[in-house]
């Protein structure tokens, strides 16, 4: 068994269901995933004390150098998290641990869940390895999900996790591993195996980073803007778009106006430079 025929298998197993048949899932399996939901619980409900200081971890390494420069310096980055994004949180990790129990009740090993690797002393924990991979499960939006199904995740990695999985796999001494996703709103699956040139030398990177991070000068941009229409207005790209830094980032454009932002029906557009006042709402 190994990465290529995951969702196959699983697909095919549950469909078993529909033909009447039970699935065999045996009492460990049953008690060792609803302890795992238990864990989740538990964490959710008592977090960790969150350290006041930025560091560089596995989770965030993979950003682009700009953004963690800005990150770094940000007297209030560590903000409070909405009723919304907390129950999001919570049932995001339980719809991991199912899905590494489909993993397992297919007969794929399922193996180093939460352990802690080092990178350059960088600390992480890995979600787990399939079948001796590494494999980061993530749960996903429909639009985030098709970034995976589709391989566009190189275009746009807004939160570097092309970098997260290199990490990983450089601690490890793997190379084709990948992102095992669940779609939230369907429940369809999908394993994202990148290609090896589509991940950052990581040690290269972390060592570039550390020492961008400690100079005065801000890194280059994360992303170039990008044309908004045939008229000449430029506009930030959707990895900026999201970024809380991005009007800081932005300050001196627009001839030192800073991002104008345009409310269109599709959604908010920072515009960089205009030339064509466009016929929408104007949000000041």
């Amino acid at each position: 068994m190994n990465l290529s025929t995951l969702v196959p298998d699983i697909y095919k197993h549950l469909e078993l269901l529909s033909e009447g048949q039970a699935l065999s899932i045996s009492e460990e399996e049953i008690d060792r995933t609803t302890e795992a939901i238990k864990t989740c619980l538990l964490a959710w409900a008592n977090p960790e004390e969150r350290n006041e200081d930025f560091s560089v971890r596995m989770s965030n390494v993979g950003k682009p150098d700009r953004q963690l420069w800005y990150e770094k310096r940000d007297p209030n980055v560590k903000r409070s998290i909405d009723g919304p994004t907390q129950i999001k949180f919570l049932y995001g990790h339980i719809l991991e641990e199912i899905a590494l129990m489909l993993v397992r009740m297919t007969g794929h090993k399922v193996t180093d869940e939460q352990k802690e690797v080092v990178v350059e002393g960088i600390t992480g924990h890995m979600d787990c390895k399939i079948d001796g991979e590494v494999v980061d499960v993530k749960t996903a939006s429909k639009f985030a999900f098709n970034k995976f199904k589709n391989g566009r995740l190189i275009q746009d990695d807004p939160f570097g996790y092309l970098g997260q999985l290199a990490a990983y796999e450089a601690a490890e001494g793997t190379e084709n591993g990948g992102f095992l996703v669940i779609n939230k709103e369907s429940g369809e699956l999908c394993m994202c195996v990148p290609d090896d040139l589509d991940k950052p030398n990581i040690k290269t990177k972390i060592s570039n980073l550390l020492t961008a991070l400690d100079l005065e000068t801000k890194p280059e941009l994360c992303y170039p803007t990008v044309p908004d229409g045939k008229k000449g207005n430029m506009k930030l790209s959707k990895g900026c778009s999201w970024c809380r830094y991005k009007h800081d980032c932005y300050q001196d454009s627009n001839d030192g106006q800073g991002l104008r932002t345009f409310k269109y029906s599709s959604g908010m557009t920072y515009l960089t430079e205009v030339v064509s006042v466009p016929k929408v709402e104007e949000y000041l």
